[in-house]
């Protein structure tokens, strides 16, 4: 049963009634819990849906430095799918380490993990030194939890030794009816998006772009050709995009031809099906003779080898990452979805001058910057999908076994899809059909 809270957030109440009702005692979540990390010992299809289950979670305490966000929706990301197959390790292993700092980051530690490391909301509450936000807001959170006290931090956001992925290694993420969050990772929702359109884009939208275009990432330029591996994925798609708008050129490697349109309709003219060019087998690429034949199609496609190469898959394509970008080129890789034990010919790397960038999510700024494209229309949202908060296992499943396309959604508190647009004149001129991409291809 939704509380008084719940309900007024859903009717679009203003700030004054928000301030009045009171914070429900708990919430539906979607979690984890401790007792079941054995649970896929010897099981060789860790089905997540015997582990992401949705049930009433406290009320978290609000520190200071934070606000409560009433969450209308989420999405399912890959580390979601790894905090449910208690892979690498169990998560629960890094909210011990948090609740071992004492005072609010105590909280964290607990017997459940409520998931999730993208959301979309409305602040309901404010910590006592929020000074920038309000009850009522309508904002997107960014997923990097970061230490303000760190000089790191200071420095690069994404450098400080107290990072962390909101949802993955701290507890109260986005999947649920409620989330805490820190000041530092608000950001206004843009207007011309519904719930579910906005809540897809922060993780993937944001690491793309510092992986791509910050001065940390590959420093993309004009004329770059850019190998996107999994194009139409969370990642992919995004990088795509942010390719095509700095005047690169993406050549984007699917699987089949229907993820070969939904590319096409995002202006990617050079498109290698993986499976034509390669076959089923999932190990060719980690061989030689797998190598050549897509740096061939490569060259076929778009007449030179790839500046750069979009690296997200990890170790069932990284030796070919390695040995496809050109000389000079770069590889810039920031997860490894299909394990984490790369190998590769170095000989390629050390004799072609190649380098090899790592980048993991995306500092306030990088993320501010990412949002106002959205905001601007000049990237649209990933999303395919939509799931209600009750069939999460399900939506992470899709993601798990790779039956999607572009971002899967969750709604939490919004009632149906569609909600929450506040300009639609904003939204006309981006156009349903750019918005709407992903859903109907």
């Amino acid at each position: 049963m939704e509380s008084a809270l719940s309900k007024a957030v859903i009717a679009g109440a203003d700030a004054a009634e928000l301030e009045s009702l009171p914070v429900p005692d708990s919430f539906p979540a979607a979690t984890v819990k401790a007792c079941d990390v054995n649970l896929f010992e010897g099981v060789s299809d860790k089905d997540v849906r015997r582990t992401l289950s949705v049930e009433d979670v406290p009320m978290p305490e609000l520190a200071p430095d934070e606000a409560l966000i009433a969450v209308m929706a989420s999405a399912i990301n890959y580390n979601t799918v790894w905090t449910a197959m208690f892979e690498p390790l169990p998560t629960f292993q890094f909210l011990k380490e948090m609740g071992k700092s004492g005072g609010w980051e105590a909280r964290h530690d607990q017997p459940y993990h409520v998931v999730g490391s993208d959301a979309c909301g409305v602040i309901v509450r404010t910590g006592s030194s929020v000074r920038k936000w309000k009850v009522g807001d309508h904002v997107v959170i960014a997923p990097a939890y970061v230490d303000e006290q760190d000089p790191d931090t200071h420095r690069d956001g994404m450098l400080g030794q107290g990072q962390k992925a909101w949802g993955f290694e701290t507890n109260f993420g986005g999947l649920a009816h409620y989330a805490v969050v820190r000041a530092s990772q608000l950001l206004p929702k843009p207007a011309s998006l519904t719930w579910e359109e906005a809540a897809v884009n922060p993780l993937c939208a944001s690491t793309a772009y510092r992986m791509l275009v910050s001065d940390r990432g590959a420093q993309m330029k004009q004329g770059d050709i850019v190998l996107i591996w999994g194009a139409t994925g969370g990642l992919g798609s995004y990088a795509v995009q942010l390719v095509r708008n700095g005047g690169g050129i993406p050549v984007g490697v699917v699987s089949s031809d229907a993820k070969a349109h939904v590319l096409r309709s995002l202006g990617c003219e050079a498109i290698i099906n993986r499976e034509q060019v390669c076959g089923t087998d999932d190990t060719v690429l980690q061989r030689p003779e797998g190598w050549k034949k897509l740096g061939r199609a490569i060259r076929q496609a778009v007449g030179e080898d790839p500046h750069i190469v979009f690296e997200h898959v990890g170790m069932k394509t990284f030796p070919a990452s390695v040995f496809l970008a050109r000389r000079g080129g770069t590889v810039v890789t920031c997860g490894s979805s299909t394990g984490y034990e790369h190998s590769f010919d170095n000989r390629y790397l050390w004799m072609r001058l190649k380098r090899i960038i790592g980048s993991h999510g995306a500092n306030l700024h990088e993320q501010w910057e990412v949002n106002r494209l959205i905001a601007l229309g000049h990237l649209v949202p990933a999303l395919s999908r939509t799931y209600p908060l009750a069939d999460v296992g399900t939506a992470a499943r899709s993601v798990q076994t790779n039956q999607h396309i572009g971002k899967v959604g969750v709604l939490c508190l919004a009632p149906r899809p569609g909600l929450g647009v506040t300009d639609p004149r904003s939204r006309a001129r981006v156009g349903e059909e750019r918005l709407c991409a992903f859903r109907s291809g």
